[in-house]
């Protein structure tokens, strides 16, 4: 007897709303006991459940970041299924978050000596405060009272950016905790799980690239020797990726060696954008295995026609 997996995957108990009550009512209920099994009154205690409640959320952003690109990848009925929830499985991240707020807006309120003695720090309170400013962006828009506000490219613009930014904050912090003494196993599974979420983007966006090559009736390819380079430089951002904490120290110290730079660093989200960096060459060099430079000399001729 076969499995129908596109009928079961159709079951409205596992879709939409039923999908979001199912998974963030357990979800907070576990929360919630760890909560009342938690010492509040300590600044230790709060700051525990900060950490706890976050690492609920962490899997939801990445779901959300790889939804579409699975699909491109691998398409099929379960990566269909991950598509059409992608909207309930943020809201699940967007719950997770709200405990998460809640713990802060304690600490910061009620413990404030702790907080500002042991946990604050400008950029990480900058970085938190605009996904913060995201996220409630991106839920109160995914609704149509909070749509008809905007245009479809104010929609864009806040729902993408919010999605590379919450994604972007974990992302950094695990890559950074690689980087400490003694790092956790969870530190690993969420920064490769992070790695992997974007990659699986890059990955998505060069398929496309290539499809559209092949389909040019113009004709074109990508020479052998743009080729190699990108193969070469996709193969060393994987490597790069894999040990990044042996290269982070002199690397931060030659980018925040200046002055302006490490001014930055105290400001600006993210800034030297160390974690980033495997990404980037992934990125380019999916870019160069995908050019058609027949198809780029065409356009430049054509952007000259019409100066």
């Amino acid at each position: 007897m076969s499995i129908d997996l596109k009928k079961i995957l159709k079951n409205n108990a596992i879709n939409e709303w039923r999908l979001f009550w199912l998974i963030s009512i357990p979800m907070s209920i576990i929360i919630a006991i760890a909560t009342m099994n938690a010492d509040l009154s300590t600044g230790e205690g709060v700051s525990h459940m900060i950490g706890y409640s976050v690492r609920w959320a962490i899997p939801f952003i990445y779901l959300v970041v790889a939804a579409s690109s699975v699909q491109i990848l691998f398409p099929g009925p379960f990566p269909m299924w991950w598509l059409r929830n992608r909207k309930y499985i943020g809201l699940c991240f967007a719950v997770a978050m709200a405990w998460q707020g809640m713990f802060i807006f304690v600490i910061s309120t009620f413990l404030r000596d702790y907080y500002f003695k042991e946990i604050y720090y400008f950029r990480d309170e900058l970085e938190g405060t605009v996904g913060y400013i995201f996220l409630a962006a991106m839920v109160v828009t995914s609704f149509r009272f909070g749509r008809k506000h905007v245009n479809p490219m104010q929609w864009k613009l806040v729902h993408k950016g919010g999605i590379y930014f919450l994604w972007a904050y974990p992302f950094s912090v695990y890559w950074w905790n690689l980087s400490y003494a003694d790092p956790r196993p969870l530190d690993y599974i969420f920064y490769y799980g992070g790695f992997l979420a974007f990659a699986i983007r890059i990955a998505a966006w060069g398929k496309q690239r290539q499809q559209a090559l092949k389909k040019k009736a113009s004709g074109g390819s990508t020479p052998l020797a743009l080729k190699t380079l990108g193969s070469a430089m996709i193969f060393f951002a994987l490597i790069a990726s894999a040990i990044g904490m042996h290269w982070q120290k002199p690397l931060t110290a030659f980018l925040t060696g200046k002055p302006w730079s490490a001014e930055l660093e105290l400001w600006l989200p993210f800034w030297p954008f160390e974690p980033f960096l495997p990404l980037f060459i992934l990125g380019l060099g999916t870019l160069l295995i995908t050019i058609n430079i027949h198809q780029e000399k065409t356009k430049i001729v054509a952007d000259r026609l019409t100066d």
